[in-house]
């Protein structure tokens, strides 16, 4: 996987510079103002993750396996959520309960005192990549675009595997109007799981405008 880096990291850097072209400091939200609730919903871990064993390469090779063949929409969620479980895992007691507080921060709408928190995560664990997850999530909740985009990069070049960072990329590329960018974003997360909700009528809906319908 090491080997397939440095090209995730040159992809995502010609599309950040593309895109920071495009995004204005204007379309950032008041950092002071909540989030609206009406935002669109990434996808996120759920409230209630599963016990799963210590062996994280292993276990998310096996359960991504596990995810393209699930048969139905509920055997795809319960192995989603262990594949989520594996990702929130981290070694450090101290970077967890940043976490836990940040989420408190989130659903309290203290939009900045959730951005201190996670600012925190990523500086005491650069390789955690839920940390950077949920910041990217958190940037884009305030219309942050840029920091979003930076974030995301983070997110897959230490698991280009993430789905929800690859539909948050989608839903960015949609927001300031790049819908060929936003269609290959959606594709690639639904390559990876192809049970994401929402995701599927997206790409139908891209595909129509973008290639044109089926003669």
């Amino acid at each position: 996987m090491a080997t397939r880096f440095p090209r995730a990291r040159r992809r995502l850097a010609i599309l950040l510079a593309a895109t920071f072209a495009a995004v204005s400091p204007a379309s950032a939200q008041d950092p002071r103002v909540a989030p609206p609730k009406n935002q669109k919903k990434l996808p996120e871990a759920p409230s209630k993750l599963p016990k799963v064993g210590a062996d994280k390469t292993r276990g998310l090779d096996f359960l991504f396996g596990a995810l393209k063949a699930a048969p139905d929409e509920a055997s795809a969620k319960h192995v989603e959520a262990r594949i989520w479980a594996l990702w929130m895992q981290t070694p450090s007691d101290t970077a967890a309960l940043l976490m836990m507080r940040a989420k408190a921060a989130m659903d309290a709408q203290q939009v900045d005192v959730a951005l201190k928190l996670l600012d925190s995560v990523v500086k005491l664990r650069p390789d955690y990549v839920e940390g950077w997850n949920r910041r990217a999530t958190l940037y884009y909740l305030k219309n942050d675009y840029a920091h979003s985009l930076q974030d995301i990069e983070q997110v897959l070049v230490r698991e280009p595997r993430h789905f929800g960072a690859l539909a948050g990329l989608g839903m960015i590329m949609q927001d300031i109007g790049d819908e060929r960018r936003a269609l290959d974003a959606f594709r690639k997360a639904l390559a990876i799981n192809p049970h994401l909700e929402k995701v599927p009528e997206l790409v139908k809906t891209l595909s129509e405008k973008v290639e044109g319908r089926d003669i």
